[in-house]
């Protein structure tokens, strides 16, 4: 047997008051916390359903061309490329907002463009006229179908 007390556990805790007055006084108390800004997940949340909802046979692909000389035609040729793509403002993280003032980076929309750099390998015996499709997904920017047209010169 033990001399030490232990309070129920309906003793230990105070009863909570009730009343206009108690909810008003929460209210005063988080007045400011409700102000802070949070992340908004909307523009992830729209991403995702466009990733896992919409097909990528819908939609339209970033077209551009690439002009090679003969000789890059046929023995093949490494071409860099650079795509003006649309992903989200990395001033605001996509929500077009800073503490209730509208971005200033991406003008309130949360979006910016990007440019995204890379380099496509092209096989040895191109044609005119061929095309390459693909699709890229730099960090920042929604997936992207891009259609590449060969022209040979």
């Amino acid at each position: 047997m033990t001399d030490f007390h232990r309070p129920f556990r309906d003793d230990a805790t105070p009863a909570p008051a009730e009343g206009p007055a108690t909810l008003s006084l929460m209210r005063t108390c988080f007045a400011d916390e409700i102000a802070i800004d949070f992340p908004s997940i909307a523009p992830a949340v729209d991403r995702v359903r466009e990733t896992f909802v919409s097909s990528d046979d819908r939609a339209v692909p970033l077209e551009t061309e690439i002009a090679l000389t003969q000789r890059q035609a046929s023995i093949g040729a490494i071409v860099p490329i650079a795509l003006d793509l649309s992903g989200l403002c990395a001033g605001c993280g996509g929500r077009g907002e800073s503490w209730a003032e509208p971005c200033t980076l991406c003008a309130g929309t949360g979006e910016r463009g990007h440019t995204h750099h890379f380099r496509l390998a092209l096989p040895p015996g191109v044609s005119d006229g061929a095309r390459f499709r693909f699709v890229v997904a730099p960090p920042s920017v929604r997936a992207t179908r891009v259609e590449v047209t060969v022209s040979v010169a």
